[in-house]
């Protein structure tokens, strides 16, 4: 819904880091347009740090969402 836009310039450096520590796999295939394109799949260590990662926005997300009730 375009909420959130990334650049191309901060998005591919983001998915190589991510790839090089083992969280997202990336393979070469045939996309739609029938150009070949790099794919990327999240990998269990990926899923697991997406958990980790999760717990911690809920986490900061709940501590602001109080601060901002507060300031009612």
């Amino acid at each position: 819904k375009e909420a959130l836009q990334v650049q191309q310039g901060s998005l591919y450096p983001a998915l190589h880091r991510l790839e090089k520590r083992g969280w997202l796999k990336a393979e070469w295939r045939a996309a739609e347009s029938g150009r070949e394109a790099k794919f990327y799949t999240l990998t269990a260590a990926g899923r697991k740090r997406l958990e980790v990662e999760r717990t911690e926005w809920d986490r900061l997300s709940a501590a602001i969402r109080l601060v901002l009730e507060t300031a009612k």
